[in-house]
C-alpha cells in the first residue's frame, strides 16, 4: 500500500477541493465558473449525503469527486466518479492510485454497488488507469463497448 495520505474532505476544505477542480479545468482548457462559484456550491453538496470528496497528498495535490444516487438495477448506491484530477507537480507519485483505493474502500464500507466513470474517448492514459484498478469499458455481460451521452439543460 502507497504511503500517500488520502482522507474524506470535509465542507472546511471546499476552498481546496474548488481550488483543484478549478485547476483540473483550467488545464484542459474547459470552462470553469471559478474556485469561489465552486467552493460555494461544494460547501452545501459536502454538507449532504449525496456528495463527497477525497483528497491525496499533504498538501492535497489530488482529489476525486464522487456523488451517490439509487439505482433500481442495485440493492445499495451507485457512485459516480465525477472527476479525478491530480496535480502535475505531483503526478507519479502514486497519488492517484492511492485515491482510487480509498474509493474503492469507502464504496464497499458504504454499501455501494457500482462505481460509474466517465472517460472521454482520446484520454487513453485515464483509460488504462481504471482498468489497472479494475473498471472496465465494456459491458461485462454481453462485451460491447460502453457510451455515455449527456445532454446539458438551460
Amino acid at each position: 500500500m502507497s504511503g500517500v495520505r488520502v482522507r474524506r474532505a470535509g465542507v472546511g476544505d471546499a476552498a481546496v477541493v474548488a481550488g483543484l477542480l478549478h485547476d483540473f479545468n483550467t488545464e484542459f482548457e474547459t470552462d470553469s465558473p471559478g474556485p469561489i462559484v465552486l467552493a460555494s456550491r461544494l460547501r452545501s453538496l459536502l454538507a449532504g449525503a449525496d456528495t463527497f470528496a477525497l483528497l491525496g497528498g499533504e498538501p492535497a495535490a489530488g482529489l476525486a469527486l464522487v456523488t451517490l444516487r439509487p439505482n433500481v438495477w442495485y440493492p445499495g448506491p451507485v457512485a459516480l466518479l465525477d472527476e479525478m484530477y491530480v496535480a502535475p507537480s505531483a503526478r507519479g507519485a502514486g497519488i492517484g492510485g492511492a485515491i482510487i483505493r480509498r474509493l474503492i474502500e469507502d464504496c464497499r464500507t458504504a454499501g455501494v454497488s457500482a462505481i460509474e466513470i466517465n472517460v472521454d474517448e482520446a484520454d487513453v492514459d485515464a483509460q488504462r488507469f481504471y482498468e489497472r484498478h479494475g473498471f472496465s469499458g465494456t459491458d461485462p455481460d454481453t462485451g460491447e463497448r460502453a457510451y455515455y451521452y449527456a445532454q446539458e439543460l438551460d
